[in-house]
């Protein structure tokens, strides 16, 4: 039997094989060898027609019954009356059809997978005018954002395989590792680290410089803000070294619509240094 019309062979499974590892098996190797994913490949396209058909004969209890048993020459046999157990089995139809498969549905997981092969070999070929349009096949890629984007919102420019150049809109208050879909992309969205700013979920901090005399005496510093300028933060008296001061509302958005998170700002108690005289003799006063 010469291999292309070893159905078993073509999907790489055993005669004894159950319909589960004929899908499997069928599923594994359309993926690989779809049209879609290997554009201008005559052969994978010939592959590809093979790996159909097999499966539609496979996938098929009774024409798989005429095919062990007549091997090559199965449909000549169901032509001609002879079923799997004799003329009464008999089955008339038309021999192997090929149709295009979506491979975003190949690659989608086991959703809708009874609707794939449904499509596949539904017994009806459209005319080249009237066959839908396949979707773009979805790549992956990332995009990385600065931390002031990510709390304003933004857009990027991405260029796919095909050199087609798409827009992904950024909302406000994106973090890193959120997945943003457009038709042919599945972007992963990168917040780059920031010099000034830690984030923790919708909360920001920073470390704020606080005279020492402030940090005693208690006053007012002025707090950066990731959305540009400064507000000032008062400061209450014996306030200690890394003290976290909260500013309401100054965190990031979220992109949910809820409230936004605050900003922390963290204390980091200035000495006078150098000192001068007056500086220096307070401090031998404060060692007796």
């Amino acid at each position: 039997m010469p291999k292309t019309k070893d159905f078993y062979g073509v999907l790489g499974v055993a005669r004894s094989a159950t319909q589960k590892e004929i899908q499997s098996a069928f599923r594994k190797l359309a993926r690989k060898h779809h049209p879609d994913v290997n554009q201008g490949d005559k052969q994978a396209e010939k592959r590809f027609k093979e790996i159909s058909e097999a499966h539609e004969v496979l996938s098929d209890a009774e024409k798989r019954k005429l095919y062990d048993r007549y091997g090559p020459d199965w449909q000549a046999a169901q032509h001609a009356g002879g079923g799997a157990n004799g003329p009464a089995g008999a089955r008339s139809g038309p021999s192997v059809r090929y149709q295009d498969v979506n491979v975003d549905d190949l690659f989608r997981g086991s959703e809708g997978f009874a609707d794939i092969f449904g499509n596949i070999f539904s017994g009806r070929r459209q005319s080249a005018g009237a066959r839908a349009e396949r979707p773009p096949v979805e790549v992956e890629g990332t995009v990385e954002i600065s931390l002031q984007e990510a709390y304003q919102g933004t857009s990027r420019q991405v260029e796919l395989p095909d050199g087609r150049r798409i827009e992904v809109k950024i909302p406000a208050g994106v973090a890193t590792g959120t997945i943003l879909r457009v038709p042919g992309l599945r972007a992963r969205v990168i917040v780059a680290d920031d010099p000034v700013f830690k984030r923790e979920g919708k909360d920001l901090s920073a470390v704020v410089a606080v005279p020492l005399a402030t940090a005693l005496l208690g006053g007012e510093v002025e707090v950066p803000t990731v959305k540009g300028g400064r507000v000032h933060l008062k400061v209450p008296p014996e306030t200690q070294n890394g003290t976290r001061l909260r500013l309401r509302g100054l965190g990031m958005p979220d992109p949910k619509g809820g409230p936004p998170g605050d900003l922390y700002a963290e204390v980091k108690v200035k000495l006078p240094i150098p000192m001068d005289d007056s500086t220096r003799r307070w401090a031998e006063d404060l060692q007796r």
